[in-house]
């Protein structure tokens, strides 16, 4: 019977052969990165969306409590606030010392969730650390928009002068509901980017017509260029740019539809302002 001398040396790789199997396990990285790309873009989007259902089923459920009119964007008024901080949807406006307190958003208190990264204000696409937060703070907000430009047109930052005579909308009145965007994922064009929690449309109302925006907010950060967006019947997907308007190609940032989509997605009235 043939037996193994245990103290004779085993026969190594030579170096042909290390190389061959070094070209093989790069070749299968090569294969597999795609596939596991694609499926950790696929759960951001599915995270994305399930984000983006809570906070329309929250912005149904203040409706609800009153009296079926559409949560403002912000307060921050003297008449509203006296001497306080401005309070928005997704919390105080915090100070260079004071932080942002989510508890008094107006959205809070139908979220179980902290403002925190990580959280249903934030989408995973754009995580904090890839972005320039706004607010004295520098603190995670949110990089969703809400559409408050045209669901509370007094209660809107940066817009009220201009369209502060447009109703404050009550959800029945909505018109288009299964394509009016509540919320969608939104940034301000910068280098980095800049978080913006309002959606501003592909066109801004002047006081006697409507203009170009240069800096609508929509953000197509999502795989193939989609943009995910809850509409006013609860409804959320992923939409292309479909014609709009890419201000920022790099990032890209701008608007579904471009001017055509204004009625379908952002102020479904708009025709009605001249």
């Amino acid at each position: 019977m043939n037996t193994v001398n245990p103290s004779s040396p085993r026969r190594g790789y030579s170096l042909i052969e290390l190389l061959v199997s070094l070209g093989i396990v790069s070749l299968l990285i090569s294969l597999l990165l795609p596939t596991l790309s694609g499926a950790r873009d696929t759960a951001r989007g599915t995270a994305c969306l399930s984000n983006q259902r809570q906070l329309g089923t929250a912005w149904v459920m203040y409706a609800a409590d009153y009296r079926d009119r559409a949560m403002p964007l912000a307060y921050w008024s003297p008449a509203d606030i006296g001497t306080g901080q401005a309070v928005y949807w997704w919390g105080t406006h915090g100070t260079s010392t004071t932080p942002v307190d989510h508890s008094r958003g107006f959205i809070a208190p139908y979220l179980s969730a902290a403002l925190t990264e990580r959280s249903v204000y934030e989408c995973p696409t754009q995580a904090w650390g890839s972005y320039r937060a706004q607010g004295p703070f520098q603190q995670a907000t949110s990089t969703y928009g809400y559409n408050g430009y045209y669901f509370s047109p007094a209660k809107t930052p940066g817009w009220a002068s201009t369209i502060g005579h447009r109703p404050w909308r009550r959800i029945a009145d909505v018109r288009q509901p299964s394509t009016l965007f509540v919320f969608a994922d939104a940034m301000l064009p910068a280098t980095p980017v800049r978080n913006c929690a309002l959606l501003d449309p592909p066109e801004l109302w002047t006081g006697s017509e409507w203009i170009a925006n240069d800096s609508p907010t929509t953000s197509f950060r999502h795989q193939k260029g989609l943009t995910i967006a809850v509409a006013a019947d609860g409804s959320a997907r992923g939409w292309h740019a479909a014609g709009g308007d890419l201000v920022d190609e790099v990032n890209r940032i701008g608007s579904v539809g471009g001017a055509a989509g204004i009625t379908l997605h952002y102020v479904p009235d708009a025709a009605e302002w001249r």
